[in-house]
């Protein structure tokens, strides 16, 4: 086991947090998998469902840069209780949603919820936990945190089929309050050990050079259209495999065997992570993703070709959501990294946000042949960037911790 996860104070805490991403990443998936009876029930377009994520992830990005002091100076185990807290009406409120209003209004809460809770604020927690070995214990992280599709997809097929996506709503807000609460109530420590400059008058390491603007702009760049991608297609996934010809059970069979392949490539990220740093992981990883894409759209809906799109583009997306989280540490030192982390999430999440209204909207207008082709270009486009970060890479990083 790596040193950073035999440490008893930090394998609680990933314990901790990989629990709770999976359940609150898990519920918000209830789109993706029931949205067409959502749809129904609301009397909206399935346009108009997906939009759902575009209020989640802007509300999402706009509150983030606002929680950086919060996380400094209350710790974030506060941070994320308050944010579970609020996460839970959330739920209820989407559970009784009656049209545009109260479900855009449900999505915003839980977008707000979203910003103190999901991953920029684990990844956040983890630094302060682990400092400078908080790349491994990120990876460690996300190898569990991507099963959440491969679990509540059908766990929210089932229960929506039993209970109906109302009740099920409902449900998923009892389990934030009946799990991820306590969890963080009791087993988060109270008071995180701070890394970042203070006035103990512990010697604090000497800050890195500040990286030029424009490989801000690259890093942004590189990762808001590779998340542009990876949400976009997670958002729409099933809808588009029924329309590459599979029946609904299918498409849910096929589309849950996402995580699974996600986290295998997590898992070769992870062990390998003290030879290549993010840049490396997001530019080999990066290729994967129009491969996929082009191998889908000259597919005609064979199942061997969407079985192989699976696998090409679930280990794809599964190294870069590490690489996302870690390419900050690359050309930030510890001190930096959680304002670098907030400032990277505003349009990050913007891009996130508008991706699964887009794609669902070209595949209902034109077939799924039209989303993979702006998947492709945006994945083209964000290989470029990463390969001109690669030239700005710092000497003294040659991993990431």
């Amino acid at each position: 086991m790596p040193p950073v996860i035999a440490d008893p104070s930090i394998l609680r805490v990933l314990v901790v947090l990989a629990v709770t991403q999976l359940i609150a990443w898990g519920t918000l998936s209830l789109p993706a998998v029931i949205g067409r009876a959502m749809a129904a029930d609301l009397e909206m377009d399935l346009t108009a469902i997906f939009a759902s994520t575009t209020v989640l992830y802007m509300s999402m990005g706009l509150c983030s840069p606002l929680l950086a002091r919060p996380f400094v100076k209350q710790g974030g185990r506060r941070v994320m209780i308050a944010g579970t807290v609020l996460a839970a009406p959330g739920y209820v409120l989407l559970s009784v949603a009656q049209g545009p209003l109260t479900y855009y209004a449900a999505w915003l809460l839980l977008g707000i919820a979203g910003s103190a809770t999901l991953s920029t604020a684990s990844y956040i927690v983890l630094n302060e936990i682990a400092g400078r070995r908080a790349g491994r214990a990120i990876g460690a992280l996300m190898l569990v945190t991507g099963l959440s599709s491969s679990i509540f997809w059908p766990v929210t097929s089932a229960l929506s089929a039993h209970i109906g996506w109302r009740s099920t709503c409902l449900a998923y807000a009892g389990l934030l309050l009946l799990v991820s609460l306590p969890l963080f109530v009791f087993l988060l420590p109270r008071r995180v050990h701070d890394h970042l400059p203070s006035d103990s008058g512990a010697a604090a390491p000497a800050p890195a050079a500040t990286p030029a603007r424009s490989t801000f702009y690259l890093l942004v760049g590189a990762s808001g259209l590779n998340a542009f991608v990876a949400f976009g297609m997670g958002a729409v996934l099933i809808e588009l495999l029924k329309a590459e010809g599979l029946s609904p059970a299918e498409a849910i069979g096929f589309g849950s065997m996402l995580g699974v392949i996600q986290i295998s490539a997590r898992i070769v990220d992870f062990l390998g992570g003290g030879r290549w740093d993010g840049i490396t992981t997001a530019i080999v990883a990066g290729l994967a993703l129009p491969a996929a894409m082009l191998l889908l759209m000259l597919s005609h809906g064979s199942h061997a070709a969407i079985a192989v799109f699976m696998l090409i583009y679930g280990l794809g997306t599964g190294a870069l959501a590490v690489a996302r989280a870690t390419m900050p540490l690359v050309f930030y030192d510890k001190a930096a990294f959680a304002r670098a982390s907030a400032q990277i999430g505003l349009p990050m999440n913007a891009l996130s946000a508008v991706s699964a209204p887009i794609l669902v909207e070209l595949l209902t207008r034109y077939g799924s042949n039209a989303p993979l082709a702006l998947s492709l270009v945006c994945s083209c486009a964000a290989v470029a960037m990463l390969l001109l970060l690669r030239q700005r890479r710092p000497s003294r990083v040659t991993a990431s911790p």
